[in-house]
Formats: C-alpha cells, structure tokens, sequence
C-alpha cells in the first residue's frame, strides 16, 4: 500500500503554493496525496488577487469523504482562513487517528493576509494542540505568540512560546534570519537544529506548504518527527536552489527537482 496523505488547505492558482504544492511535493516523495479545498484563490507571481473560503460543511464533507473510505497515515492543514474554518478542522483532526503537521499560515509570500485576525485565537486554542507537528515562520510566530526574532539565539524562546499552547512538536522556521536557513525543531526536551546553506534565489513561493507537506509524507511512511523534519528539510533545500521564474513576480520552487537531476 502507498502511505496516504491528506492536505486541506487552499487552491493557489498559479500552481506554487497552496493545495498544489502540497500534491506536488507527495507526488515526489512517494506517497499519494489527497485534498479538502478549504478556499479558492486568485493568485499568481504577483500576490493574491482575491480569497473565497469554501462553506464549514463543504469542508467536513471534504473530508468524511476522504477520511471514512480511504483513510489517511498524516493530514497536513494550511491556509484556512477563518475561525469557523479553523475550528471545524481542528475537530476533524482532533477525531482522527493520524499524525498532523499544522502550517499556521498567516500571510502569503507576498504579504497578503489569509487567516481573518479574528481566527488567531481559534488557532492558538483549538488547532495547535492538535498539532502533532506546528511549522510556523518568523511573522507566524510573531502573529500569534507576541514574540519577534532577531536572531538565532531566539528561537528557543519562540519556540517555548508556541508549545506554550499544545503542540507535540515545533519546527521553528528561521528562513527569514540573515545567513545559513536554520530552523529549530524541539518537543521541548529535545532539541534538532537543521542547517541549510542560503541559496540566492528570489523564486522561493511555496516553501512553507512544501516542507510541510514533506513532513506529512515522511509522517505516513512511518519516520519519528525528527526523521521526516529532516528528510522535507532536504527535500525543499533542493527545490529551493532549482526555484525558477514564472511571470512577472516570484516564482516557485521546483517541486520536481529529483526528477530533472
């Protein structure tokens, strides 16, 4: 049997980030990937033109469908949008016998806001404690615990800071620092720092959704969380370095980089 990976997060039509992403990085790490849509966006290089969240019980439906016929070995959240939204997943997470990697996601690449500021709370009290895994950025953390980083000696306080409300793990992610790309993984006795030359590429849309969506697949295949957060570390390095332009903005990374190597 292939390992089975669900996404439920947004549509990214210009393909880079978003459900996309995550079917894409699946693909290529070998488990076979499945979606609940939980908004629809107009998006491309550029930014993000517009946002539709898709109704609470088109998402449940979504996912009973997936869920109670296929099953899944990890589910991995993204964009939701609102806390209606946010709450609904947390729930179907919280009730499903599966590992979640939880992608807090706040604002596009391109700074556009999608996560209502009126779901903060909902995300803080309700879906990281169903995290098996939470992945957020530098402005994430920010957004949601206070705490701002400047340096690389602050990713333990931030990281306590988002443990602070429940999840197993937290991959703090330190792309927006100057020098190397380090990120802090810690279950809060644990420690795994993973280090990643800076690659100079600005086509970098949809790293977040790609690591973790990595993670999840590692997930399903049965790794421990430091052995996938390892393996989507590699793997999203490597699309990082063959990001590649596409329209007038930022493109993507190259989900497909194994393949063309």
């Amino acid at each position: 049997m292939i390992p089975t990976v669900l996404t439920v997060a947004g549509s990214d039509s210009g393909g880079g980030a978003g459900v996309q992403a995550d079917l894409k990085t699946m693909l290529a790490l070998g488990v076979h990937g499945m979606s609940v849509i939980t908004a629809v966006t107009a998006q491309n290089s550029l930014g993000v033109q517009g946002a539709w969240e898709l109704p609470v019980a088109a998402v449940r439906a979504q996912y009973r469908s997936v869920v109670d016929d296929i099953g899944v070995q990890a589910v991995k959240t993204g964009m939701l949008a609102s806390a209606e939204l946010v709450e609904a997943v947390a729930e179907l997470i919280a009730g499903t016998d599966a590992p979640a990697v939880v992608d807090p996601v706040g604002v596009s690449k391109h700074g556009d806001p999608l996560l209502a500021a009126s779901a903060l709370d909902s995300v803080r009290e309700r879906l990281l404690p169903a995290a098996t895994v939470a992945t957020p950025n530098l402005d994430e953390v920010a957004q949601l615990t206070g705490v701002r980083v400047e340096s690389e000696e602050q990713l333990r306080q931030a990281a306590a800071a988002v443990l602070g409300y429940g999840p197993r793990w937290v991959l703090i992610k330190g792309g927006h620092l100057s020098g190397d790309a380090v990120d802090l993984l810690t279950d809060g006795s644990e420690e795994h720092w993973l280090r990643a030359a800076r690659h100079d590429n600005r086509h970098t849309h949809g790293t977040g959704c790609t690591l973790a969506s990595g993670i999840a697949a590692g997930l399903a295949k049965g790794r421990s969380v430091p052995e996938a957060v390892a393996e989507a570390k590699e793997y999203v390095t490597g699309a990082i370095a063959a990001g590649f332009a596409l329209g007038a903005g930022i493109g993507p990374v190259d989900h497909g980089w194994r393949f063309r190597n």
